[in-house]
């Protein structure tokens, strides 16, 4: 599976970019997955569904299926935060996986950027893997500055990059 990581700082756009990008990546016919990395606690479970019940009296994973989608909830119950390549090897195969976040994952990276945020870039990172930018207004730097709102321009940015277009 290629990855692609989508990062920047909170507020940037990133999840509302993915939502632009991932439709039209599956129009092109490519099975697409998205793994978010928060640093926020989160539950995607509701207090007093028998699911939750069960998770809060001790299990260490609740499996919930019906016949339209499945969910895998795991406690870490203490245990480190597992790092992106175990996260990648749980998703079934697919074409691309979308990483959001994930600052510090050795992978290829987008980095979104509104100047108005009045955060610094993150480019250059000390790895060398922020492959681009999509930012709202351009910026003078040396790697391809894309406009943030160029959804298409970005999406075919990426599957180049990832060598699926």
């Amino acid at each position: 599976m290629k990855a692609f990581c989508i990062t920047g700082y909170s507020g940037s756009g990133k999840t509302t970019l993915l939502e632009g990008l991932i439709p039209l990546i599956v129009a092109r016919g490519l099975k697409v997955s998205l793994i978010k990395h928060t640093h926020h606690n989160f539950d995607v479970d509701r207090p007093g569904k028998d699911s939750y019940r069960l998770r809060e009296a001790g299990c260490t994973e609740v499996m919930l299926l019906s016949n339209t989608r499945w969910a895998l909830m795991h406690e870490l119950r203490g245990g480190p935060e597992p790092d992106l390549a175990a996260q990648l090897a749980v998703l079934s195969p697919c074409d691309l996986v979308l990483v959001e976040g994930y600052k510090h994952a050795p992978l290829p990276k987008l980095e979104v950027h509104r100047p108005a945020l009045g955060k610094p870039l993150i480019y250059p990172d000390p790895a060398g893997q922020i492959v681009a930018i999509a930012s709202a207004e351009p910026l003078n730097v040396s790697i391809p500055c894309l406009p943030l709102h160029d959804h298409a321009g970005i999406a075919s940015f990426i599957l180049d990059h990832v060598e699926l277009s």
